[in-house]
């Protein structure tokens, strides 16, 4: 049994694009939570199937479902509540095309169609099975058929030419009524589309109680979803997600359409008054108001009908529209029942009709008690752009900036004069075209010394993008500092094994300096008396200053390569070949190699990366490290340290590092990322924190696979460098 203070989920399928709807949503779940007295969270499924998965697995309360997935969970649901447009709980679908190219059943043959998504019943489904049903077959007749995500989507190619057909949901069918439909969607430009065909009916979409609510608790949100819209709480506008009125209780797949339905006790009153506040005409649909009977109110002066408390209020209001000679609105609570409520009241004069004897003004008073009582999350909502610390600007897909609050004015200064040209929109732009990956971390951007971070959401309907601006500049500061703290403790644990790589060359090159001092020695005399001196003793000296030098330069390549790992990385990446950086990072390690394991390599053609090259050394050389320190130096006759470096189906680069070591613990290798998570004594443990940042920073990956008693394999993803051709297209 559910506990009775824990949230009630409800899933939402993902078609609900608009900003507006977003909001509209989290107010309509806040509405629900007070009248259940429970929390309702309310999420957005990423797809239909993930919503269908949800639904399957029992995990979720209540979900808001297409007609088809309420169709197809209904018979195992509590409820499932049709949602009713313009008083109908079945809609259909009408075929769009453009006015100025009018198209019909019998034109359709090779026309390009802009369908909605897979599983939209109004934008796919069912159109479809309205040509099915007439012997026309979809794949046949359409020479294009498209997924666009959304209607407005849909609508929009249909305008701009790209396709000639759309499908559209509709609750009737009737143009002029398709027409309002358009005009929700494309304001000024609907007229440009007009509909053409009209399918046959389906039950609507709605909410699908599922049986993981406990059964008083789904009664008790079918009594508060049916009475929502029509309990005079002035709670129309949280329809506005569902675009609906009201909900009511599916009355089964095979039931004919219903007729009209009362609509229950709406609290709202309209009527005609007269100068002397007497009543010319009184209605309401229940028949009451603040608790009475209006029936016959007629004829009779305001205060007899409604009383004093509730009248004098409307009383006031009257007197002062009379004196203005202009509308009136006036806000008021009453107690009514013990319960106090709040009422919006309007009084308007109205425009005199033939025989007219004297003023006529129309009422109207509504129950807001609801609507008030989520002012406070409302304002909330609003608020936040506003009160946000840290930049937040919203942009059109063309970079035209829509919004930006103050705390972006206030870093950027010059954003309104730079426009599109400003580095911080042209990244975001150059995000949303190259179509990021899921994973790859967000665009940095450096201004003026300091480091911004970009947080891009996508907005669907309308196309745009919401930027979320985070100064990170100590963020920053800190890595740098990490980097090179790693750095230097990645040269202190190559000290042994470059003093060796170096002692050597080194060694030999003393000798050879000592030998040839000591025949320059031997020989100087006969040379300063003029006397020959043998060819084979000359020739040998020359061969040993042809070794000293070799020796001398390969110490000079040491130092070179030590000096590319520990110098501070430039601010701007380059074009890296990923071969020679991962050639350099095995020859500082020829030392330590040769002492602790056999070294099989396997490297193919690789592209290059967008990298730096300081930081791409450090990155082989920590991975090489851990691997040969994961193997015991006195089993050097068996251990392998594989490295393979490839290009993957998807064009990127892969560096694979492969030990023979002893491997990792499941717990261990949890946490082989984390800083200072190290098994191994005198280990700092940030060699792998520092490399998992270097990669992810450069948009890859690193993962870790390790068996006890089998070794690790620690594996590279990178990116390839974006073909110059394309950058320059991509800005």
């Amino acid at each position: 049994m559910t506990a009775s203070n824990s949230p009630i989920r409800c899933l939402l399928y993902p078609s609900l694009g608009e900003v507006r709807e977003h909001v509209r949503v989290e107010l309509f779940a806040r509405a629900l939570s007070e009248r259940m007295g429970r929390p309702v969270v309310m999420s957005m499924a990423p797809t239909y199937e993930y919503l269908e998965a949800e639904l399957a697995s029992g995990r979720v309360e209540m979900a808001w479902g297409t007609a088809e997935q309420c169709n197809a969970f209904e018979p195992q649901a509590r409820a499932v509540l049709r949602a009713v447009r313009s008083g109908s709980c079945y809609y259909h679908a009408a075929f769009i095309c453009r006015s100025d190219e009018p198209l019909t059943l019998e034109t359709l043959a090779g026309k390009r169609v802009a369908w909605v998504a897979p599983r939209s019943t109004g934008g796919h489904l069912l159109p479809v099975r309205h040509l099915e049903s007439l012997g026309l077959r979809p794949d046949t007749l359409f020479s294009e058929q498209r997924f666009l995500g959304t209607y407005r989507k849909a609508l929009d190619a249909v305008m701009r030419g790209e396709s000639d057909l759309c499908a559209l949901f509709c609750n009737h069918k009737d143009a002029h009524a398709m027409r309002a439909t358009l005009t929700t969607y494309l304001g000024a430009d609907a007229p440009r589309l007009t509909p053409f065909l009209f399918t046959i009916p389906t039950l609507a979409d709605g909410l699908i109680l599922t049986k993981r609510m406990p059964e008083a608790d789904a009664q008790a949100l079918i009594s508060v979803l049916t009475r929502m819209n029509t309990d005079g709480a002035g709670l129309e506008m949280l329809m506005g997600p569902f675009r609906v009125e009201t909900f009511v209780r599916s009355p089964g797949l095979d039931a004919p359409a219903a007729g009209p339905r009362p609509t229950g006790a709406a609290e709202y009153l309209a009527g005609e008054l007269d100068a002397e506040g007497r009543c010319l005409r009184l209605w309401s649909p229940s028949g009451r108001a603040f608790g009475l009977d209006m029936r016959g109110g007629e004829g009779r002066k305001l205060e007899e009908v409604l009383g004093t408390a509730a009248s004098k209020p409307l009383m006031s209001l009257l007197d002062a529209v009379l004196r203005g000679g202009s509308d009136g609105r006036l806000e008021y609570r009453l107690t009514v029942n013990g319960d106090e409520r709040v009422y919006a009241a309007e009084i308007t004069p109205c425009e005199p009709s033939p025989g007219d004897t004297g003023m006529r003004l129309g009422l109207l008073v509504r129950d807001v008690s609801g609507l008030r009582a989520l002012e406070d999350p409302l304002y909330r909502l609003a608020s936040f752009p506003l009160l946000h610390p840290e930049p937040l600007l919203e942009l059109g897909m063309d970079g035209e900036l829509r919004y930006a609050n103050p705390a972006t004015h206030a870093a950027f200064q010059d954003l309104v004069e730079k426009g599109a040209a400003h580095p911080l929109v042209n990244a975001a732009i150059v995000w949303a075209w190259r179509g990021a990956p899921p994973g790859e971390p967000p665009p940095t951007v450096h201004l003026d010394g300091r480091y911004w971070e970009l947080t891009i959401a996508q907005l669907w309907d309308p196309p745009g993008l919401r930027v979320f601006a985070r100064d990170v500049t100590l963020r920053k500061q800190l890595e740098a500092r990490l980097f090179q703290a790693d750095r230097l403790s990645a040269l202190g644990s190559l000290a042994a094994a470059v003093g060796h790589e170096m002692n050597n060359p080194l060694a030999f090159v003393l000798a050879n300096l000592s030998y040839i001092r000591e025949e320059m020695d031997r020989l100087k005399q006969p040379l300063l008396d003029g006397k020959p001196v043998p060819r084979a003793d000359l020739d040998d000296m020359l061969d040993a200053l042809s070794e000293t030098v070799e020796g001398a330069t390969r110490l000079k390549h040491i130092v070179q390569d030590l000096r590319t790992l520990s110098r501070k990385p430039p601010e701007h990446r380059a074009r890296v070949a990923v071969q020679p950086v991962l050639e350099n990072a095995l020859k500082l390690l020829r030392g330590e190699l040769q002492h602790r394991a056999r070294l099989e390599r396997d490297f193919h053609d690789m592209p290059t990366v967008d990298a730096d090259e300081a930081r791409l050394t450090q990155l082989f050389l920590n991975l090489l490290l851990n691997g040969l320190q994961q193997m015991d130096a006195q089993d050097a006759a068996h251990n392998v340290l594989r490295v393979a470096a490839y290009t993957s189906e998807d064009g990127e680069v892969v560096v694979e590092v492969q030990d023979s070591g002893k491997g990792l613990s499941p717990d261990a290798l949890a946490h082989i990322f984390e800083p200072f998570a190290t098994a191994r004594p005198n280990s700092t443990g940030l060699g792998l924190s520092v490399s998992h940042t270097i990669v992810t920073g450069l948009g890859g990956t690193l993962r870790a696979e390790s068996r006890e008693g089998r070794g690790t394999l620690l594996t590279v993803t990178l990116p390839a460098a974006v073909p110059v051709a394309e950058s320059l297209r991509a800005c």
